[in-house]
Parts: C-alpha cells; structure tokens; sequence
C-alpha cells in the first residue's frame, strides 16, 4: 500500500499545479476589472441617470425629513463626515448646500461610483481625502432625506 501511495504523489503533484494555473486565468494580458467598472483608458462610464436641477423641487424645509435624514446619518455616515465644518476622513457637512447645488448633492449620494468617475469637483475631494467614499445604497428618498438634513446644517 505504501508503494502506491508514493506512485500517485506526483500525480496528484501536477494535477494540483496545473488546477492552481488554470484557475489563475487566462493569458490574456490586460488586468480584470471588477462588474460595473471600466478598465483605465477606455473614457467610459457605466450610464447612469444623474440628477438634474429640473428633478429636485425644494422648497421650505421638512421637519419630518430633516428627522429621517439625520437618522440615516446616524447611521451611515457620521463615522466619516461631521454636522460641523471639520473633516473627518471626509469634509463636514456644515453649509455643504450652499456651497454645493442640490442636484450635485443628490448625485454624490446616489450615485458615487459615477460622480467620482466624471465629476470635477468630486475628484478634487477624493484627492483631498485620500479615500474613495462608498455607495451607501440609499434609495431616491433616502437620498432627499439626506439632502432635506444637510440644508438645516
């Protein structure tokens, strides 16, 4: 019995070896990029349908929101930002809404992943932060909960 199992050691050697490289993938030459990312160079973005000032209609503001928007930054978003005007890892939130228009707030919350591809000023604040801000998944709503909050700070 012992000779067989020395027999089917470099078997099971070169099985292994040649799994471990099939599973390495092929030989194509140019790196993998993740679902819903383009590789660097190709100057797309995947579409999105960004927020317009025409979607937002804002008027006097909603105590109730303001209250559902500061839960969901309870919740999702205080270890990062601050009610106040101090970074944390990224800027605070006081007056954000008057330095930043509400279709541009919306779109940095809704969606991250494109504005930080596309949009000027959110590159600029990732190179200041140094850390990517990530997609919190917040519906529409949630969204203008969020954005109803940042325009009492």
């Amino acid at each position: 019995m012992r000779t067989t199992r020395i027999n089917l050691l470099p078997t099971l050697i070169i099985l292994t070896a040649t799994a471990l490289l099939a599973a390495c993938g092929g030989g194509s030459g140019t790196p993998a990029t993740p679902p819903g990312a383009t590789a660097a160079g190709e100057g797309t973005t995947p579409h999105v349908d960004l927020f317009t000032a025409a979607d937002l209609k804002l008027g006097e503001i909603d105590p109730v929101m303001v209250e559902q928007g500061e839960k969901i930054y309870d919740v999702k978003c205080q270890a990062c930002h601050s009610k106040g005007p101090n970074r944390v890892v990224g800027p605070g939130w006081e007056g954000v809404s008057k330095r930043r228009e509400p279709a541009w707030i919306m779109n940095m919350i809704v969606h991250t992943d494109a504005m930080l591809s596309t949009d000027a000023e959110a590159q600029k604040l990732f190179e200041e932060c140094l850390v990517r801000m990530p997609n919190q998944n917040l519906s529409h709503d949630e969204a203008r909960q969020m954005l109803e909050f940042m325009r009492t700070l």
